[in-house]
């Protein structure tokens, strides 16, 4: 098809040098069997996110960093076009009727549309782009992310099946982070993973994934979390794995960590360990159960081990900020203590965020636990 293409190209009556009508070869066949103009930003593999505001204005993520990019469409129609290739290859349709549209591309990157009347400059469309290569620990510690101490009692910690909380904002690492965690469950486990859209990619070979289906262009056929949650319970798992708790499935997953299903790990949207917490009580509230605060309390408290808060910062760098324990309860407040923190020190002349990553001196109450199932913690770890 590529020769076809430059062939009717090479007849084009107009000037063009061999760089041109490659270039344009290649264009029209992005055009006919591909994304347009899109397709080369979806092909980098240092791009995070692309958004574009428009046709004529858009964006990417890199290392964290919003830049402008020259790429264009010929108008909203051509957009349009673009987005109901991207909507239609999942039975989807986005028009007046039904505006707003949740997708994912082949290589399992996230697309979010929205079209006027709701978008009032033109169609909207952002994608979070599936990496092409997972990070990896090392990844983590070259990029500063977390210090190798901390690294040591995370991966002690999944081992020794402690649930854990990994709680940040949009775009701070929480995935990428739950990626490399997943990477020290046993072989011998049987994993269930239950995403909105697939983004873990787990190395092990037992591994039952599970993802969320929205509803049909008739508003039927809805699947959400907690059914997939309550479903993954009858599958005998040994580890549960949801990739963000947003609502009401904060419940059953507090209820699977608490009722033998421990290693469990999962994330969820805030901005410090304790609003983590506060959210996971506001969502189980929304499951309309009736129970007090204080219960739904005690069951986070009895459920999570370790909260760990990720953070992106002004730089574009991304960084584990707090390993914190749950304790248990104190009057009907839950305890927590904070093992390892980021210490914000300053900014650099040109722009970097500096800091030290610092042990709190306190050593965690499952340090025995760890010790006692093969998962020795060195004494000056926390030193």
């Amino acid at each position: 098809m590529l020769a076809v293409i430059q062939d009717a190209v090479s007849r084009v009556k107009t000037t063009l040098g061999v760089p041109e009508k490659e270039r344009l070869s290649l264009e029209i066949l992005d055009e006919v069997f591909g994304l347009g103009p899109l397709a080369p930003l979806l092909q980098d593999p240092t791009i995070d996110d692309i958004l574009v505001n428009g046709a004529k204005e858009v964006y990417v993520e890199r290392a964290g960093v919003l830049e402008e990019t020259k790429i264009i469409f010929k108008d909203d129609a051509h957009l349009m076009r673009v987005i109901n290739k991207i909507v239609s290859a999942i039975g989807r349709r986005v028009n007046e009727s039904s505006p707003m549209v949740d997708a994912r591309l082949a290589d399992g990157s996230r697309v979010n549309v929205i079209v006027p009347p709701l978008a009032i400059d033109g169609p909207h469309l952002s994608v979070r782009c599936f990496g092409h290569v997972p990070l990896t620990e090392e990844n983590l510690l070259a990029n500063k992310t977390l210090s190798a101490p901390m690294l040591g009692l995370l991966k002690a910690a999944v081992g020794a099946r402690l649930n854990i909380v990994i709680s940040g904002g949009t775009g701070a690492g929480k995935t990428a982070l739950l990626n490399v965690l997943s990477g020290y469950i046993s072989s011998k486990e049987r994993i269930v993973t239950i995403e909105d859209s697939a983004e873990l990619r787990l190395k092990q070979r037992h591994v039952v994934r599970l993802e969320c289906r929205p509803a049909d262009a008739e508003g039927k056929g809805a699947v959400q979390a907690r059914q997939l949650v309550t479903n993954s319970l009858r599958m005998r798992p040994n580890r549960i794995v949801v990739g963000e708790v947003r609502g009401e499935e904060a419940f059953d997953m507090l209820q699977a960590m608490n009722t033998g299903h421990d290693g469990s790990l999962t994330t969820v949207h805030a901005n410090t360990p304790r609003d983590a917490l506060a959210r996971m009580e506001t969502m189980a509230t929304m499951a309309n159960l009736n129970l007090p605060e204080r219960a739904i309390r005690k069951q986070i408290a009895s459920a999570v081990s370790l909260v760990l808060q990720v953070e992106r910062f002004r730089d574009g760098t991304r960084r584990l900020t707090h390993i914190t324990e749950i304790t248990g309860m104190e009057s009907d407040l839950i305890s927590m203590q904070d093992l390892f923190v980021f210490e914000q020190q300053g900014v650099s002349s040109d722009g970097r965020v500096l800091g030290i990553f610092k042990a709190e001196g306190i050593r965690p109450k499952f340090a025995e636990k760890l010790k006692a199932v093969g998962f020795p913690l060195p004494t000056n770890m926390f030193d």
